[in-house]
């Protein structure tokens, strides 16, 4: 990624020496090239380097210009609004999914047969998704899942492996070995978007498959530690 910045208080050699070297030291900078007639700093990196990066990067005497900040910050909003737009899908399925959890219960509601509801739908849903692009889902669940970065074809088999878990607990067959699965793979996939959250890594998130444009996010890791939160409370429920 390339971002061209205006700094305010570059006078010399030294200075443009010294606002690279301090750029250079952001996590994920690849490269940082300053120009004193300009003004600019131009910046190669793996991830997004936001402008509080740069400005918690420079020393004081150094200052963003004005025109600069205006248009950062418009850009970081849009975004904003953007990832959000690209987040709804997955909140409505979440909403659904709770919601048709609780009425399948209406009559005798129990916490542990909605509990039971809510994975065995979210397996279901999730993996319909999935299923609706096959061929590509294993190469974008491998950019960050560890299991599938180590065994070929377990992205393949993940959405099939997702379907006969939310059966196994709609049928309440076998929970027990179901929740024991669920543990541990997802303890896996979530150590996967922990991990690539922690590097700022700019991914796509493949948990409702290829076909909705989603990003990796910490709604991912919450969904997840949902789900995983459900499991470890069925062993003791």
């Amino acid at each position: 990624m390339n971002k061209t910045v205006n700094i305010v208080g570059m006078t010399c050699g030294g200075c443009v020496a010294g606002v690279e070297e301090k750029l250079g030291e952001i996590r994920g900078v690849i490269s940082v090239k300053a120009y004193l007639d300009k003004g600019e700093v131009s910046i190669d990196s793996k991830t997004i380097v936001s402008i509080q990066d740069i400005r918690n990067a420079l020393p004081a005497k150094y200052s963003l210009s004005e025109k600069e900040l205006s248009a950062q910050k418009t850009k970081e909003t849009s975004e904003g609004l953007s990832k959000r737009k690209q987040l709804k899908p997955l909140f409505l399925i979440l909403i659904y999914i709770s919601l048709a959890s609780n009425l399948i219960e209406y009559n005798d509601w129990s916490f542990k047969q909605v509990m039971l509801n809510y994975m065995g739908l979210f397996y279901i849903v999730f993996s319909f998704f999935k299923f609706l692009d096959l061929k590509g889902f294993p190469d974008s669940f491998k950019m960050y899942d560890p299991i599938a970065k180590k065994i070929n074809g377990y992205g393949w088999l993940y959405p099939f492996i997702e379907t006969i878990l939310g059966l196994m607990f709609l049928f309440r067959y076998k929970v027990d070995l179901a929740i024991l699965i669920t543990i541990v793979i997802l303890s896996a996939t979530t150590y996967g978007v922990v991990k690539t959250l922690l590097d700022k890594k700019t991914i796509k998130c493949a948990c409702l498959g290829t076909v909705l444009n989603l990003p990796m996010t910490e709604a991912t890791f919450i969904e997840n530690t949902i789900m995983l939160m459900m499991a470890f409370a069925m062993l003791f429920v």
